[in-house]
Formats: C-alpha cells, sequence, structure tokens
C-alpha cells in the first residue's frame, strides 16, 4: 500500500539546514558553515569559511585568558556570513581543546540496559541520562555538577548503535559561552577537537573510499597526534602520542597500522607541529606504506559562492568543518 505525504512532510523533506563549526584555536578563530537539504541524495554546501587571527595573549592553554578578545574575533568571523545564512537560524557548535575533554563511546544497550527504557525508545531516550551521568562521572573522576556533557546516539546507517559523550569543566563550557553571547551567538553543541576532526575525516572517507576499504585518520594537535583505524566502517584500531607506551612517533604510527593493508591515510589538523617532532607528510606515508591525503574542505560539497579563505584547502579546517557537520546532520 502506497502512503501519500502531505504537503507538510514534502517541505520538511526538503528544508534546508544551516549549521556552523566554530574552532577557537590558540592564535586564530575558524569559521565554517555549512547547508544540507534533508533529502537521501542532496548535496552538502559550503556557504562561508573565515579565519580571524586572536590577539597575542587571548588564549592561555585550554584557558581563554582575554574573553573580549575572542569575542571580538568570533563577531568578526561572522560578520561576512551571507543574508542566506541568518546567525538567528544557525546551529552553532564550538569544539573544546583535546587536552580539557574526555570522550567515551558506550553501547546504546549497555545503557539503556541500565535505564531499564528500551534500546529504541524514542522519546524515551531522554531515561538515559542518569546512567550517561553516572558514565561520565566515572571516566572524569569528577561529580557532575562540575561538568558540562554533551552526547549522542550514532544513527549512520549499518553502525551498530551507540552513543558518544563528550565531557569537560563546567568553566570551559561557560567561558566560550560567554564569549559566543558577547558576539550574539547561541551555541548549541560542544564538542571535542579531536572528535569533531575524526567526524569530518569520516565524512571524506565516505566519498572518497569505498564501503569495505580500510583506512586510517590522523589529526594532529597542539597537545599530539590523534590516530584511528578504520575496517568496513568499523574502528578497529586508536592511538594517541605522546604516550608512555610509544617511543616515537614511527613507533606509535606502526602500532596504529599493526601490519595491516590500508588504502589510504587521511591527515588533518596543525601539520606544521610535525616538523617539531622531526616527521613530515612523507614519513608518515613510508611508516603505513599508504598515500597521505591532507583533508581538503572544498573537495567535500558544493562551494556555492566565492570563497577566499584559505582555510578552504588546510587541513587545520576539519575541527570546524566536523562541528558544522553534526549541526546538520543530527
Amino acid at each position: 500500500m502506497t502512503v501519500k505525504k502531505s504537503w507538510f512532510e514534502v517541505l520538511q523533506a526538503g528544508s534546508l539546514r544551516f549549521a556552523a563549526g566554530i574552532d577557537v584555536g590558540s592564535q586564530s578563530v575558524r569559521l565554517v558553515v555549512i547547508s544540507h537539504r534533508a533529502l537521501p541524495a542532496s548535496v552538502l554546501n559550503i556557504e562561508y569559511v573565515s579565519t580571524v587571527p586572536l590577539a597575542p595573549g587571548a588564549m592561555a592553554g585550554t584557558e581563554i585568558a582575554d574573553r573580549h578578545a575572542v569575542a571580538r574575533a568570533l563577531r568578526e568571523a561572522f560578520a561576512g556570513l551571507p543574508r542566506a545564512c541568518a546567525v538567528q537560524a544557525l546551529r552553532c557548535a564550538m569544539a573544546v581543546p583535546a587536552s580539557a575533554t574526555v570522550m567515551t563511546t558506550v553501547s546504546l544497550a549497555r545503557l539503556a540496559a541500565q535505564s531499564g527504557c528500551a534500546e529504541d525508545g524514542g522519546h524515551e531516550l531522554a531515561e538515559l541520562e542518569p546512567a550517561v551521568m553516572n558514565e561520565v562521572e566515572r571516566i572524569a573522576g569528577l561529580e557532575r555538577h562540575a561538568l558540562a556533557v554533551d552526547w549522542y546516539v550514532d544513527e549512520r546507517p549499518g553502525a551498530s548503535r551507540s552513543v558518544t559523550i563528550a565531557a569537560t569543566a563546567r568553566q570551559h563550557l561557560e567561558a566560550r559561552m560567554e564569549c559566543a553571547a558577547a558576539a550574539g551567538i547561541s551555541l548549541t553543541a560542544i564538542d571535542g577537537e579531536p572528535q569533531a576532526a575524526l567526524r569530518a575525516m569520516r565524512y571524506a572517507a565516505s566519498h572518497e573510499l569505498d564501503p569495505h576499504e580500510s583506512y586510517i585518520a590522523l589529526w594532529i594537535g597542539t597537545d599530539g597526534v590523534y590516530g584511528w583505524r578504520f575496517a568496513e566502517d568499523c574502528l578497529v584500531r586508536e592511538m594517541r602520542y605522546p604516550a608512555p607506551e610509544h617511543t616515537d612517533l614511527a613507533d606509535a604510527l606502526r602500532d596504529l597500522g599493526h601490519d595491516a593493508a590500508v588504502r589510504c591515510a587521511f591527515l588533518s589538523g596543525e601539520v606544521d607541529l610535525l616538523d617539531g617532532v622531526g616527521f613530515s607528510m612523507v614519513d608518515i606515508a613510508d611508516v603505513l606504506s599508504c598515500p597521505v591525503l591532507p583533508f581538503d574542505l572544498a573537495m567535500l560539497g558544493s562551494v556555492e559562492r566565492p570563497q577566499t579563505d584559505a582555510l578552504l584547502h588546510e587541513p587545520e579546517g576539519a575541527v570546524a568543518f566536523g562541528l558544522a557537520l553534526r549541526g546538520v546532520f543530527e
């Protein structure tokens, strides 16, 4: 039997969603705005990219030392936003530095069992919150009132249903929310930098590779290198360097590859930091025995308007793009 859709359902299916990813780094604010129409085969549009330098001393490690300077940079980053991307209609997500964030992924079935609710509970998923908070307290070692927590259910087709949880000390979130509010921006989500970059690279892999092909994703941040190896779109191994178990970056990469045949490695983040450990993209390719593909935002969507910002082609754009992806696909 064919059920005819109402005009409301047709309009909803064709509605355009806009989202912004905001990456406040140690030296600059990076902004990526994308749009996506809620249809299965629709093309993702890259609406706007912007990079604004931060004033010296604005950041002190993971802390925002000068909130007024960060708010000014945010206002400047959003100043050139196209009229179609009204800031009031944007779902805006901001990253929290990796070293200030704890992340975990837990089976949805496990959390549902702990909460006594159905795994496919729809609106009952709110009942998962007590189990989520218990898990966060366990991994963060802090009481829940001192934490800011964000979590979502992974609904990717073919993926085993799981819940990804991000938590940070409330002070980090409050500082970013205050800066955003001063710039006239309302945040809807937070995420860790490595996880946002990984989401961007997995999206790139879905466009560049066949579903069965194995690949590695690497993100370089100020606190080190993060790596993940995927096979059949499932995570099979992950790595972080520096770490006590690795003598150097080459050792960490060999452990991540573990003699597996991978199609390629996607590389994102502040690639220039590799110079500090005497490494290069060529060295990564040699250790992993596969090509290395630097993250390139322009390859992943339709660029609707002329864009002059270099971020469109730089590996540093992965975090902001990954944050924006969350906004249009959640």
